[in-house]
C-alpha cells in the first residue's frame, strides 16, 4: 500500500514513511555494547523531539446488542519516543487549480474492501436495518430545530441540519458540510427526522465542504440549490463530478493539502473509509475529512465518514488545539461488517482523545436508517462512553437534529 507524502504536485503521490496509511511501530533497537556491562544508549540529540504518535491500540468490536457497553477507560493513542515530530502544515495551493489526478486511490484504503466471501456471509446472516424493537424509538430522536446564531467573525458556531451536514460558521464564512437536504438517498428509506435547517434560512453560503462521493454525502438535488460560483472543496478526483454540473469555483486537493478562502484555511485529512458511487468507479475519488482554521487559530475538525484507527492521532498532531471535533457515533451494526469504515460511539470518544479536541459534537446517526442497531442506541451509547472517560460533560455536545452552539 502506497504511503503517502506531506504534499503532492499534480496529483503525483510520493512515498514518505512518516504518514503511511497503515500503522507502523518502530523496531526495538539494541545498542551495541562497549564492554561487558550494559551500556544505555546516548541520546540522539539534547533537544526534546515531539513525538508522533503510532497506531492506537484495537478496539474490541461492540457486541450486536442494542444493550449499552460498558467500555474500558479510554485514553489517547500511545506515543512513541523514537517517531519523528509531524511536518510542517503544507502552503495552500491556488483556488480551482485544475490537476491530473491518478486513476484510482485504492492505494489509500486502510482496509481491504469486503471480498465475495463477506458478500455471502452478508447475504445469509447480515442485517441493514433494526428490527422492530430497534425502530420503535423514532418519536423519541431528539429534534429541536433553533435559529441560525448570529455570530461575528472571531467567534465559531454550528447547526446541525442531521447526518453530517452542519451549517458552521468560522472566520466570517458559512460553511456547508456534506450538504443532504433531501428527503431520500438512493439505496434508504425516506429520512426518520425532518431536516433540522430548513433551507430559506441559511444566510448566504460562502464555502461547501464535501468528504466523499456516497450518496449520503453527495447529494446532487441539494446541490443544484446553489449558485454555481460557490466556492466548492472536494476530494482528489472529485472535481469532475462538479465541473458536469458547471460549478466554475472548485478545489480538489489531497490528504495533508490546503487551500484558503477569505483567511480561512480548507486542510484536507485521511480518513479510513472509500468511495463508490456507480458500478465502474469504486475508488476513483478521494475520501477525508476537513479542518477549518479561522484567522485567529481557532479550529473545528470535520470527520465526514470513518472508521477508527491512526489518522486521528496523527491529525491532531499536525493540528493541535482542535476546538470542536465534528465526529460520526452511527451505522456501525455489524461490526463485522462496518468496523473499517464507520466508528462505533465509543470509538468516537477515543477519536476526541486521539485527536486532543476539546469538545466533540456527534453526527451521521438519527437520520437515515443505514445499518441495523436501534435507532436511539448511538446517542446512549455515546452519552455513556463520554461518561466513563471522565470528560466534562458539557464538552459533548449531543445536539438534537437543528439544535445550534456557539462557542465562547
Amino acid at each position: 500500500m502506497t504511503q503517502q507524502s506531506e504534499s503532492t504536485t499534480t496529483g503525483t503521490v510520493t512515498t514518505e514513511d512518516a504518514d503511511a496509511p497503515a500503522p507502523v511501530s518502530p523496531a526495538p533497537v539494541s545498542p551495541a555494547p562497549v564492554s561487558p556491562a550494559p551500556v544505555s544508549p546516548a541520546p540522539v540529540s539534547p533537544a526534546p523531539v515531539s513525538p508522533a504518535p503510532v497506531s492506537p491500540a484495537p478496539v474490541s468490536p461492540a457486541p450486536l446488542s442494542p444493550a449499552p457497553l460498558s467500555p474500558a477507560p479510554l485514553s489517547p493513542a500511545p506515543l512513541s519516543p523514537l517517531a519523528p515530530p509531524a511536518p510542517p502544515l503544507a502552503e495552500p495551493r491556488p483556488p480551482g487549480e485544475r490537476r491530473v489526478w491518478p486513476r484510482t486511490f485504492h492505494d489509500r484504503l486502510t482496509s481491504p474492501l469486503p471480498d465475495l466471501k463477506a458478500f455471502a456471509r452478508f447475504a445469509r446472516e447480515g442485517s441493514v436495518r433494526p428490527g422492530r424493537d430497534g425502530l420503535a424509538d423514532i418519536p423519541l430522536l431528539p429534534f429541536a430545530p433553533a435559529p441560525l446564531p448570529r455570530v461575528d467573525a472571531r467567534t465559531i458556531a454550528v447547526s446541525w441540519a442531521g447526518h453530517a451536514s452542519w451549517v458552521v460558521s468560522v472566520g466570517g464564512l458559512t460553511v456547508l458540510t456534506d450538504p443532504v437536504w433531501s428527503r431520500r438517498i438512493l439505496g434508504t428509506p425516506a429520512r426518520i427526522t425532518p431536516v433540522g435547517v430548513p433551507w430559506e434560512e441559511l444566510p448566504r453560503v460562502d464555502a461547501v465542504v464535501i468528504s466523499h462521493n456516497h450518496y449520503d454525502h453527495l447529494d446532487a438535488p441539494t446541490l443544484r440549490r446553489l449558485p454555481r460560483d460557490t466556492p466548492v472543496f472536494v476530494p482528489a478526483g472529485l472535481g469532475r463530478w462538479f465541473l458536469r454540473r458547471r460549478f466554475t469555483r472548485v478545489t480538489e486537493l489531497d490528504w495533508w493539502e490546503a487551500a484558503e478562502l477569505s483567511g480561512v484555511r480548507f486542510d484536507f485529512v485521511p480518513s479510513h473509509h472509500w468511495s463508490k458511487r456507480s458500478l465502474t468507479d469504486t475508488c476513483h475519488s478521494l475520501w477525508g475529512g476537513w479542518v477549518l482554521t479561522a484567522p485567529d487559530g481557532q479550529r473545528v475538525y470535520f470527520a465526514g465518514d470513518t472508521g477508527y484507527g491512526h489518522w486521528f492521532s496523527r491529525i491532531g498532531q499536525r493540528h493541535p488545539g482542535i476546538d470542536l471535533a465534528l465526529l460520526p457515533i452511527g451505522a456501525y451494526d455489524p461490526r463485522w461488517w462496518l468496523s473499517d469504515v464507520h466508528c462505533d460511539p465509543e470509538e468516537a470518544v477515543r477519536a476526541t482523545l486521539d485527536l486532543g479536541a476539546r469538545r466533540m459534537a456527534p453526527m451521521h446517526w438519527g437520520t437515515f436508517v443505514l445499518s441495523a442497531e436501534p435507532v436511539l442506541e448511538p446517542l446512549t451509547r455515546v452519552r455513556a462512553a463520554w461518561e466513563k472517560a471522565g470528560l466534562d460533560r458539557d464538552d459533548l455536545w449531543d445536539l438534537p437534529v437543528g439544535g445550534a452552539r456557539v462557542l465562547e
